[in-house]
Formats: structure tokens, sequence, C-alpha cells
């Protein structure tokens, strides 16, 4: 099958295809013209690859996988390596959570201060800021 062929089937880019290769993802052979030429078992492949990256795992990553998926069945390996990419993904979450509650913190700050003219630093102690919107007592006043 030449790589426009199996791209059509697939469902993706014939530059995707090419990138899979280069990631050492997908191999192929070449004919004496030195056109591209894979098995019939290359589509299966390629939406493989598509599933893992759709799940969030890097192509270096997916090419650690393969050999645990090469017959098409899975092995021990291969569960515990997903659910090692599922605890890391996790972890990216609860990285991000906090990152959205800081930014949250900012926002309410800012807020507050242009409804109010109250400060939108927070108070010494006070590494949140004020959470809820409502000025707290020791604020600083707003000048002017």
């Amino acid at each position: 099958m030449r790589i426009g062929e199996l791209a059509a089937e697939a469902g993706v880019s014939v530059r995707a295809l090419r990138y899979y290769e280069e990631q050492g993802l997908l191999s192929s052979e070449r004919s004496a013209g030195g056109q591209r030429r894979y098995p019939r078992d290359a589509v299966e492949w390629v939406r493989l690859i598509q599933r893992l990256y759709a799940a969030g795992l890097s192509s270096r990553t997916i090419v650690e996988l393969m050999p645990c998926v090469v017959d098409g069945r899975a092995s021990p390996e291969l569960l515990d390596r997903l659910a090692a990419e599922r605890d890391r993904i996790d972890e990216r979450i609860t990285d991000l959570t906090d990152t959205r509650h800081r930014l949250d913190s900012v926002i309410t700050g800012a807020t507050t201060n242009m409804l109010t003219g109250w400060s939108c630093q927070p108070e010494d102690g006070d590494e949140e800021g004020d959470r809820d919107g409502q000025a707290q007592e020791g604020r600083k006043q707003p000048q002017g």
C-alpha cells in the first residue's frame, strides 16, 4: 500500500505518516523508485497510534509501548506502563488545578480593586489574597 492510500484509509495526513516514521512508530519498505510501501495491517497500526496520541501519550512513550502490543494483545507490562501514564496525567491535572486556583485569586483581587479601590496586593500573611471578593478588615484603604 502506498503512502497516500494508507493516509486515506487511516484518516490521517501523509505528513503524519512521515512523522510517525521519523519517530520510529511506523516502518515502511521502499520500492525500486524510492516510494514508501506499507503492509495492509499498517491501517490498524496507525489507528492505534492515533488512539494513543489522543489518550495524551507522547511519541516517545508510544515507541516504548509498541513492543507490548505487537501481537495485538495486552501484556502486564503494557498495563503497568499505561497506569503510570495515567498517574503522570493526574499529577499534571492537579498542578494545573492549583495554578488555576492561584489565577482565580489574582482575578478576584484585581476585580475587587476595580470595584472598590481596595488594594489587590495580599497583606502580609495573606498569601492567597481575598478569595471571596469581600474587602477584609486591615486591607489597605483605597488611595485618593
